[in-house]
């Protein structure tokens, strides 16, 4: 860490979550201080020298990466990995920033990183082989499902997060509540609708992302839902409040009646006619968005395969285990269907996000599958 303040806030987080299991009956008192004794901090670049592997997971901002990884480089043994918890910066930019991007690696942790199954494992262009295999093998030993993914703004599951959340933010300006939203794909089985998942993540990140889209991606267009929202300061559970109200010590959302009257005045405000919208109509275009987007991922080799994207879904994204993941589900509804519920959106607001990857619209027209 920087600061000793930092540190020590870091190293009781990590004391805490081991009580929590110890409490739980889960952790030996034995095992419990040695896990502990295990553990130690520093604010000297020096003392992790030896490290074998070390996963930077500072802010995600390119430049404050780049002063890590240019002294990560400067001070690491030869042979070190560096590997970045970036979620959606660019691993071969960082990569660039160092005398050895064979060495870089981007480790992409769910948070909570000490509770989430998945890692995301990005592959440079330069990333070499032994690297790739070494934290794909430290994955199995520290319990996580990886998934290999190449470079892309987003990775796998970030990337397609962003067109079901887009859709969510229509959805708000179109007709419903944050409530109507979440209930309905949670219904299906999602451990959390997007609203409630925004709330927990902090939506503050997701406003960071979307003010750097505004300059580097002007076409793609956003409901000003969401940056309203932070402009009211609510950035989640750990405000205490966001697209729902939380009461101190309770994680439970209650209904916002301040976000909602938000929400209907912003209609207003752009001209739209709020409608009653039904949960068909609700996981359809959330789902969907997902599986178009990850068409794209499968034709530009970002995953290797269909089943990649669903066990990223499964695993990072609380994504319904019943239904096998985003890909298996369009495959079980098929992937003609799925198309004829494109078109059919397509004719409404915001259609040109409607428009079938080349990869879906060839699969559906030859009556095949993703898996």
């Amino acid at each position: 860490e920087m600061k000793q303040e930092a540190l020590d806030k870091g190293l009781a987080t990590i004391r805490k979550n081991y009580e929590n299991t110890l409490k739980k009956g889960k952790l030996t008192q034995e095992k419990f201080e040695q896990r502990v004794a295990l553990i130690s901090g520093t604010l000297d670049y020096q003392e992790i020298a030896q490290a074998d592997i070390v996963i930077e997971a500072v802010f995600e901002d390119m430049s404050v990466k780049q002063q890590v990884f240019q002294q990560l480089d400067a001070v690491m043994k030869p042979g070190a990995i560096l590997a970045s918890n970036t979620s959606t910066l660019d691993v071969d930019q960082i990569a660039a920033f160092t005398q050895r991007p064979q060495d870089v690696i981007g480790t992409h942790f769910f948070s909570p990183a000490n509770v989430m199954k998945l890692l995301e494992i990005v592959r440079g262009k330069l990333t070499a082989k032994d690297v790739l295999a070494t934290v794909m093998a430290l994955s199995k030993k520290i319990r996580k499902t990886g998934v290999v993914s190449g470079v892309c703004d987003g990775f796998i599951g970030n990337r397609m997060i962003e067109q079901y959340s887009r859709q969510a933010g229509y959805l708000l300006e179109e007709g419903c509540t944050p409530e109507q939203v979440d209930k309905a794909v949670e219904k299906l089985g999602f451990a959390m609708g997007p609203f409630r998942m925004g709330d927990l993540a902090g939506n503050d990140i997701g406003w960071y992302i979307r003010k750097r889209r505004y300059v580097e991606k002007p076409h793609i267009i956003y409901s000003k839902t969401a940056d309203l929202l932070c402009e009211m300061g609510r950035f989640g559970q750990k405000t205490g409040a966001g697209w729902y109200d939380y009461k101190p010590g309770d994680r439970k959302p209650y209904p916002s009646t301040v976000v909602n009257e938000m929400i209907v005045k912003h209609s207003a405000d752009i001209g739209v006619e709020r409608r009653k919208i039904s949960d068909q109509e609700i996981t359809e275009r959330l789902i969907y968005a997902l599986v178009n987007e990850a068409a794209y991922i499968l034709e530009e080799g970002i995953a290797n395969r269909a089943s990649d994207v669903d066990m990223v879904y499964l695993t990072g994204y609380g994504f319904p285990l019943h239904t096998g993941g985003p890909m298996f589900f369009a495959d079980t509804v098929g992937l003609s269907n799925v198309v004829r519920a494109m078109e059919k959106y397509a004719k409404g607001r915001h259609g040109e996000a409607w428009k079938p990857a080349p990869l879906l619209a060839k699969l559906a027209a030859e009556g095949k599958t993703f898996n």
